[in-house]
């Protein structure tokens, strides 16, 4: 049985950023996932500029996203800029399907 933490991350995955072709979890929005036994979830996130032009959508996508396991009965979500977000974030996958692997060495890539 997979757990609530990985369901929510399974959901995350699934929710892009429509200016960058890869999900918000792999993407490094994503800083921190609280579920407790109640179901309760609470998410910190970042978007990748502050003047993101989807600051208005893409959290409630999120939002809605986790909002729709079963078992979830509630979301919070808190949006920051601190720290701010940047590529070192990133998943290696997301850094791959970027084309971004060339800016780091192999042994990185390679753990």
């Amino acid at each position: 049985m997979t757990s609530l933490q990985d369901q929510i991350v399974a959901a995350l995955r699934t929710v892009h950023d429509p200016e960058i072709p890869v999900n918000v979890y792999d993407l490094g929005l994503i800083y921190s996932i609280d579920a407790d036994a109640s179901g309760a979830v609470s998410i910190r996130m970042t978007l990748t500029a502050p003047n993101c032009p989807v600051a208005g959508s893409l959290p409630a996508t999120v939002e809605r996203a986790v909002r729709a396991l079963p078992g979830v009965t509630d979301v919070h979500l808190e949006l920051t800029f601190d720290p701010p977000w940047s590529k070192d974030k990133m998943s290696e996958a997301a850094m791959l399907s970027l084309g971004l692997d060339e800016l780091f060495p192999a042994s990185r890539l390679r753990s």
